[in-house]
């Protein structure tokens, strides 16, 4: 009769701690010590969205405001990075020409993304004679140089913010599209996309369901690689005059008009919009290869 087990304790069951999700910020910190470059690049891109969310507030002057007492003014106490010829403060020009950059790269290349994302998929899904259209129209505009399609656009638009993202967002649609079609066209042959097939699934629900996710690990890589190419395309068309219109304070226009014109008496007009466009593009290619490596399940280790 010891053997045999009373009510109470046959009710009895055993208390299993519960499950916890993943740690997010644990995740973080482990993929900051694996990508030490990628982290540092997150830093750089996060100072600069900083920058030109409290460019009001961290500007010392306005980047308008001209002081024709201190043309040309070396970096100093009164400007830290010098003053240009009209006597404008070059270091709040820089902060206020990062939201332009910010603007600009981040509008364009989720635009950009979208209709090149949306185009593969559907190219790479469908196939056939919606393949070849879609790839044929792909094929027209990658005939193009990037810059000289970009430049084109704008041109016939005219200069402005908003034509600047339009143009630059049609520049990446082939690329885009093309590495969304292959990631599609390896997706939909897999198992569990047939197995939906043969359950009755639509088709729309097999490519909103199981497709679209599997393809948002190439779909983050090439935005986040991407937006540094947006800031320099837009950086080279306000260079060369058909960008942001003056007097709005942007790297490009910076780059080209005093930088260009007065870079061997005043050198700083030149060098510092030049290295925060150099220090934001860097830091958006070394997420990108950090992302890249960690997405990608053939360069897992």
């Amino acid at each position: 009769m010891s053997n045999v087990l009373r009510p109470a304790e046959a009710m009895t069951v055993p208390v299993v701690p519960a499950r916890r999700g993943p740690n997010v910020l644990s995740a973080i910190v482990s993929m900051a010590l694996s990508k030490p470059l990628g982290a540092f690049g997150a830093v750089v891109i996060l100072l600069v969205l900083f920058v030109a969310l409290a460019a009001p507030l961290l500007a010392p002057y306005d980047p308008l405001a001209m002081n024709f007492d201190a043309p040309f003014a070396p970096p100093s106490g009164r400007f830290v990075l010098g003053a240009d010829e009209f006597g404008r403060d070059v270091l709040s020009r820089i902060i206020w020409g990062s939201r332009i950059s910010v603007y600009v790269g981040v509008v364009s290349v989720v635009l950009g993304q979208a209709i090149g994302g949306t185009l593969g998929l559907v190219s790479g899904f469908l196939g056939g004679k919606v393949d070849v259209l879609i790839q044929r129209i792909v094929d027209m505009l990658m005939s193009f140089p990037m810059l000289v399609l970009a430049l084109s656009i704008v041109a016939a638009l005219g200069p402005s913010p908003i034509n600047v993202v339009l143009a630059i967002s049609i520049v990446q649609v082939p690329r885009s599209s093309r590495i969304i079609r292959s990631a599609a066209l390896l997706v939909k042959e897999m198992q569990y996309v047939e197995a939906g097939r043969a359950i009755g699934a639509t088709g729309a629900r097999i490519l909103w369901r199981h497709v679209l996710p599997n393809c948002l690990a190439p779909f983050i890589v090439i935005a986040s690689t991407t937006m540094g190419l947006a800031i320099l395309t837009e950086a080279s068309l306000s260079f060369l005059g058909v960008g942001t219109p003056p007097p709005n304070p942007s790297w490009g226009a910076m780059l080209s008009g005093t930088g260009r014109s007065y870079v061997e008496i005043a050198p700083w007009l030149a060098i510092f919009p030049g290295l925060a466009l150099t220090l934001t593009v860097f830091g958006f290619n070394l997420l990108g290869d950090a992302l890249r490596d960690v997405l990608d399940p053939r360069l897992r280790k």
